[in-house]
């Protein structure tokens, strides 16, 4: 199996090694996937005046009538449930509920393509926690490309960032908000650690089941922390939302069973394209100079990596292959 973690909200996903090499279709149910995330971004940034905790509960809650409905009509209900790992999934919900809630406050602070680039860095993160914590061997090629990575979360913050100086237009919630959304980027990148470990035992649809469960649940400690009663257009946005956020999930699953990850994953970075359009029409958002420039560097960092992780895999392959005895 594979484990990817989607970089806007934290939410690690699970799917299985590519089934076909129907490689066009799977980068189609891609690009789709990628398209109805960045629609669920903007439903949730649309819901102006719900807290962080909230917007978790409905993207996550009603996310679960989607992905049960496409778990049934593949005939894995009977398997859906059954868990060895009832805690590891609680601990993996947790972390991706904190993961969320930092990055949909940073995304009601931020304009939507800035949301967008500094969640980026979760890749990059995602590498240094696997040296840090599961002590795999990084070499210099992919230090050298997080560092490069880095460098331009560090030119998208930095406008954010001086308001500390005095020497800013942008206010203390954007500010916030910028460094909430770094600090989702980096859950999310704990997550993914998280998930490598279930992916041992656990099957797919189980792993999915139980995260938007647990994150729903988890969400709801927040209640008494806020939670305001929706207006008709906010409810409808979330539940929209919600929806969107489970389709998206289907979709990036499915986009996996036709083509491997290396082919599939550099076009998570439309999200960018996409991102600036919704942004500019819906919310008058235009992005600034250090945006594109830092947007710019942390993917092409990103593409580096997935490029390296390829060669490195196809290198293990044929590592195999020759230790294998013949018959």
């Amino acid at each position: 199996m594979s484990t990817i973690v989607h970089p806007r909200d934290g939410e690690p996903l699970v799917a299985e090694r590519a089934r076909s090499t129907n490689v066009m279709l799977g980068i189609g149910l891609k690009v789709a996937s990628v398209c109805v995330f960045v629609c669920m971004s903007s439903l949730l940034k649309a819901s102006e005046g719900i807290p962080a905790g909230q917007l978790v509960f409905f993207r996550s809650f009603f996310a679960i009538f989607p992905v049960i409905a496409f778990i049934a009509w593949q005939g894995q209900m009977a398997v859906a449930f059954k868990t060895s790992e009832p805690f590891s999934h609680f601990w993996r919900g947790f972390v991706g509920v904190s993961a969320m809630s930092l990055s949909f406050y940073g995304l009601t602070k931020l304009p939507l393509p800035e949301s967008i680039a500094i969640s980026y860095a979760t890749p990059l993160l995602t590498v240094v926690c696997s040296a840090i914590f599961l002590r795999e061997t990084v070499r210099l090629y992919r230090w050298s490309a997080v560092c490069f990575g880095l460098v331009g979360v560090v030119i998208i913050l930095w406008p954010r960032m001086s308001f500390f100086t005095g020497e800013t237009e942008f206010g203390a919630d954007q500010a916030i908000g910028a460094l909430a959304t770094l600090g989702g980027a980096g859950l999310a990148a704990i997550a993914m650690l998280l998930v490598r470990k279930l992916v041992q035992t656990e099957r797919t649809p189980t792993i999915v089941v139980y995260f938007s469960i647990a994150s729903s649940v988890i969400a709801l400690v927040s209640l008494p922390f806020g939670w305001v009663w929706p207006t008709a257009f906010q409810a409808t946005c979330l539940i929209l939302a919600g929806i969107a956020g489970g389709v998206a999930q289907i979709l990036l699953t499915e986009s996996y069973r036709h083509a491997d990850m290396s082919a599939i994953a550099p076009f998570e970075y439309t999200s960018m394209l996409l991102g600036l359009a919704l942004g500019y029409l819906l919310f008058g958002d235009i992005p600034t100079a250090e945006m594109i420039t830092g947007a710019a560097i942390v993917i092409s960092a990103g593409i580096f990596i997935i490029y390296r992780e390829h060669r490195l895999g196809l290198a293990r392959a044929r590592a195999r292959k020759v230790s294998t005895p013949q018959g």
